[in-house]
């Protein structure tokens, strides 16, 4: 080419040879660097340069794996076949070979710079595995995980081996290195996504899920060790390495460097570095800088750079806050923005064309069929030895074939080192997308989990009488959540005869920046020995706070637990955990929280959707607490002495509100508790109005009288309890006598029923105003902003079969006019605002065994209150 003349940077010439190694490009390097003899516009190649170029690579990446991941979802599929489809996508056996692919996205003569930003990507990733694993997961407990790993591994291995060198697959000259990174890519068990596969199925907690996760941490690490000796083994042509012995002895130097150097380093820096707790942008900096060196150095040693990553974050103590700084800063960017690219390049590199040239078809189908198969047959064939049920080990088999990142890493180390050819590295890709395409599909339709017989009488607070335990499931989402309902549990009167037995469950969203530790992490384990170093993380804090409770009170127990889960199924955590623990009654949070003027904010449209479906599918009785710092201004006075908290419960009639009147009973016998209880009694002009509603009033009010009446002998040499009837003739004339008790006497906490489905005169005209459904009528008015600025609210609903199963039925009935009416998606959601039902709407997600039995007792205890 002349110097004179311009370059044409727009249609370059390429000298292309192919192998079976890929394509040998051959271009003239002036070409990555734009050169412009016109001025301004009249250059023809405003786009010739790498950085244009890149940038459209980068929105290209992003915009096909999002499109993708979006559809691969509601199929119930691994966010790993959409990263394997938004490579293969841009393939040359789909568009890779197009002209205009070639020349306006993806030049060969930039893709250089492509695998640069995507290998650090890629280093940057693992490191987030790293950090994101926590060693103390390893502590096995039991044998059977540990045999069905290494089981696994040692009949895959050899499994993989025969069917690389089987003939029909691939190019007939292949060499040995190849077969290595082959059969651990075959072996491999990705932990974290086989933990949210768990977590999708809501299998995390099951005897099944346990024994599967212990034997993927235990897989996993061993595919790291046989990694580490496969880089240390061969050389970057594929041949022995020669200088393996100097490979793993510096390897393992570097890895005693981490454990006995940086580890207590960084620990002891940020110990005289950090002011008041607060991590800075130079701690960031500074382990994201010493996250590119490890790889420097990990690579020099002849392991690649993202052993290093790897082993760096895993020396990040993991007690620390800047793991979560770390995964705020880095997370998002790298899985939103820069990891699309690898999967871009592992595309790239795969041909189905050219790999059906040395693959026969057949073959291929046995192959693939051969390595999903290895991991089932083997783990069945092992659990028949160790008494598992078949079912379970079929369904531990396929779990173990999760696939995730860390195989493309393997497939791509080998091609990079050209022990694997393009054919052979097509046809792994492609068994791996087919081994993940199946695996949550076939659980999800195939594996359900064996119900448990939660049979337990005590579903609702009233039928207690304060004689036996009083089981408390007690949610939070956030720590904010936490105080509220922590003094309600301190105020309910647990003691030696009625002791208070409470499991706190942390709420936490699945996000794509969950981590797998996070995703199986169950406090119910940890030793009390450790509270005084917990993790300042939200969950720890959590815990700490609900534990602290037990400590001045030897009649209440505490036991925290952090459940992971979509908000769109979270409900079903709630009521399962209620169902396995035997709970009679759940406090959940107010999805509306207190802002500093005394006002409740906007709130989270999600948890309210929540406390929507718990109250619809709970197996026992459910309250939720508006929270406006219950007591805590007012609690004590200027002398020091405890002042008495009012409670006042608003009974409007119905099994609610008998429920209601129950728990506030229970808060009665302590000195610091006055409660005050205020019956609504409809005049003769509200019962002549109503009709209808005064006849089903009537049906209710004769328990209601038995129930008030038991109150009342019971506690009338109580002085700290006050009974008033008020008679009123419709809901304005209701509020307005609340409102006049507020006045005269300001209350700290509100107890009233919800009133679901149950009309009332005294409530006539109310029901048109309200905002809230989940907290009825009276609740919805007291929880109103303009209407009281400090006192807490508590709207309890008595668990109920028959409305249970109407609930589910409307539910039901919901989702099928949705359905006709075009509406699509996982999720339907009704016009009037009502929860989000999941795909199990048709049918109660966990229908109890004792129905029958439990209409039975709600009878007893329609016409039949006190034997």
């Amino acid at each position: 080419m002349s110097s004179g003349a311009p370059l044409n940077v727009t249609n370059p010439n390429y000298d292309i040879e192919e192998s079976r190694f890929g394509k040998i490009v051959c271009y003239d390097q002036s070409l990555l660097f734009e050169k412009r003899e016109q001025k301004g516009w009249e250059s023809g190649s405003t786009l010739a340069s790498s950085l244009p170029f890149f940038i459209t690579q980068l929105f290209v990446a992003n915009l096909s794996y999002r499109v993708l991941y979006y559809l691969t979802r509601p199929l119930y599929l691994p966010p790993f076949v959409a990263q394997i489809l938004c490579g293969l996508l841009f393939s040359p056996s789909v568009l890779g070979n197009t002209r205009f692919i070639i020349a306006h996205v993806f030049p060969y003569r930039f893709t250089m710079v492509l695998e640069t930003f995507a290998n650090l990507a890629l280093v940057y990733n693992i490191f987030l595995l790293g950090l994101g694993m926590d060693l103390r997961m390893v502590r096995i407990t039991e044998l059977k995980p540990v045999i069905i790993a290494f089981t696994g591994l040692l009949v895959a291995l050899p499994v993989g081996a025969f069917l690389y060198y089987l003939p029909g697959n691939g190019h007939p000259d292949k060499i040995i290195s190849g077969c290595v990174f082959w059969s651990v890519a075959l072996a491999c068990t990705n932990f974290p996504d086989l933990a949210r596969i768990l977590a999708d199925l809501k299998l995390l907690r099951s005897d099944m899920g346990r024994t599967a996760m212990c034997a993927a941490i235990v897989t996993d690490l061993c595919t790291w060790v046989l990694l580490v000796f496969g880089f240390a083994s061969f050389s970057k042509s594929g041949t022995w390495n020669k200088m393996m012995p100097f490979v793993i002895i510096t390897t393992a130097i570097f890895v005693l460097l981490c454990i006995f150097v940086i580890r207590p380093g960084i620990a002891w820096i940020f110990a005289k570095t950090m002011k008041a707790g607060h991590v800075g942008d130079t701690h960031v900096w500074f382990i994201l800088g010493g996250v590119v060196l490890c790889g420097l150095i990990t690579d020099a040693c002849g392991v690649h750079s993202i052993t290093g990553a790897f082993l760096f974050g895993l020396s990040i103590p993991h007690d620390h806050i800047i793991r979560n700084m770390i995964e705020e800063k880095l997370h998002d960017f790298l899985s939103g923005i820069l990891m699309p690219l690898f999967y871009i390049i592992c595309g790239l590199r795969a041909d189905i064309g050219f790999m059906l040239q040395f693959t026969d078809k057949f073959m291929m189908v046995v192959v693939i069929c051969s390595s999903f198969l290895v991991k089932i047959v083997t783990t069945v064939i092992t659990s028949l030895f160790m008494h598992i049920p078949m079912r379970d080990a079929f369904a531990i088999g396929a779990l173990m074939n999760t696939k995730g990142t860390l195989s493309l890493v393997v497939l791509n180390a080998g091609r990079d080192t050209k022990a694997l050819d393009s054919p052979m590295y097509t046809h792994m890709t492609i068994a791996l997308l087919v081994m993940s395409l199946v695996v949550e599909p076939l659980l999800a339709f195939a594996y359900k989990p064996k119900k448990k017989l939660a049979h337990y009488k005590h579903r609702t607070v009233q039928k207690i009488k304060g004689e036996t335990e009083l089981r408390v499931l007690a949610c939070v989402h956030v720590l904010p959540n936490v105080s509220g309902i922590t003094n309600l549990l301190q105020v309910s009167n647990a003691t030696k005869q009625s002791p208070l037995s409470v499991f706190a469950i942390h709420l936490v969203e699945l996000t794509g920046r969950t981590t797998a530790s996070l995703l199986i992490m169950n406090d119910e384990c940890k030793p009390k020995a450790n509270f005084s170093d917990r993790v300042r993380a939200e969950s720890d804090q959590i815990a700490e706070t609900f534990e602290a409770m037990e400590v001045n009170n030897d009649a209440m127990t505490v036991q925290t637990i952090t459940a992971v889960s979509p908000y769109a199924t979270m409900h079903e955590d709630i009521c399962v955990l209620a169902e396995d623990k035997r709970v009679c009654f759940i406090i959940l949070p107010y999805h509306k929280h207190l802002t500093p003027d005394g006002r409740m904010g906007e709130g989270n449209s999600s948890h309210a959707e929540i406390n929507q479906n718990v109250l619809s599918h709970a197996p026992c009785s459910v309250g939720i607490l508006v929270d406006r710092g219950m007591a805590m201004v007012r609690s004590e006075s200027f002398r020091g002495e405890s002042m008495k908290r009012e409670v006042a419960m608003l009974f409007v009639g119905g099994p609610d509100d008998r429920e209601a009147l129950s728990y506030a009973w229970r808060m009665v016998g302590q000195h610091v508790i006055k409660l005050t209880v205020v019956r609504f009694v409809p005049g003769r002009e509200a019962l002549i109005s109503s009709g209808k509603v005064a006849a089903e009033y009537e049906r209710e009010k004769q328990v209601d009288d038995e129930c008030i009446y038991e109150f009342n002998f019971k506690t009338m040499n109580d002085s700290s309890v006050k009974y008033i009837e008020k008679v009123v003739n419709d809901g304005q004339d209701t509020i307005a006598t609340i409102r006049e008790m507020e006045d005269n006497n300001s209350y700290d906490l509100y107890v009233v029923g919800r009133g679901y489905n149950s009309d009332s005169p005294v409530t006539a005209g109310l029901n048109d105003w309200s905002s809230s459904p989940e907290l009825g009528t009276i609740g919805d008015t007291l929880a109103s902003s303009n209407f009281t600025m400090h006192a807490s609210v508590l709207v309890i609903q008595q668990y109920s079969a028959t409305k249970r199963q109407a609930a589910v039925t409307a539910a039901a009935a919901t989702t099928v006019m949705g359905t006709v009416a075009g509406v699509t998606g996982n999720n339907l959601e009704s016009a009037g605002g009502d929860a989000k039902m999941t795909r199990d709407a048709h049918e109660p997600f966990m229908k109890s065994m004792y129905e029958d039995e439990d209409e039975d007792d709600e009878e007893d205890h329609q016409y039949g209150i006190h034997r």
